[in-house]
């Protein structure tokens, strides 16, 4: 199993406009190759428990050049530097900062384990519906 993981810096924009640092941890696995996870420690999340979330590798590569996403995940550029990613949840909204080059540099990487178009969605589907069913 190929698995990428690469610290980040994010910067929490609040209600107040301030901006508040939060470590992150950007995933992706070949097993999953469709998809990119961004880890938050317990502490800086609302309840005190750790947080993933899970979306499109697609969608970083669109929301690094251009607006995209609609729905609980949304990514924009935000000047040259900076892009921006907006989670929705039942319980509120986070809008993160993270520097671009390191968006970036981690979808490269990702690329490297698995090409674009390359990805073998019959085998996600497969194991998705194993995992749904039991193994059955």
């Amino acid at each position: 199993m190929d698995t990428i993981e690469q610290p980040a810096h994010a910067r929490l924009v609040t209600a107040e406009d301030r901006e508040l640092p939060v470590s992150a941890t950007l995933r992706y696995t070949a097993d999953d190759p469709l998809a990119v996870f961004v880890d938050f420690p317990a502490e800086a999340a609302l309840d005190g428990e750790e947080v993933t979330w899970t979306f499109a590798r697609t969608l970083l590569d669109q929301g690094l050049r251009a607006p995209a996403g609609h729905g609980d995940v949304q990514i924009w550029p935000c000047g040259g530097a900076r892009t921006v990613l907006e989670f929705h949840s039942p319980h509120g909204l986070a809008l993160l900062q993270f520097q671009a080059s390191t968006l970036r540099r981690f979808l490269v990487r990702t690329y490297e384990v698995v090409a674009p178009g390359q990805e073998d969605v019959a085998g996600v589907v497969e194991r998705g519906l194993s995992a749904l069913f039991g193994g059955v």
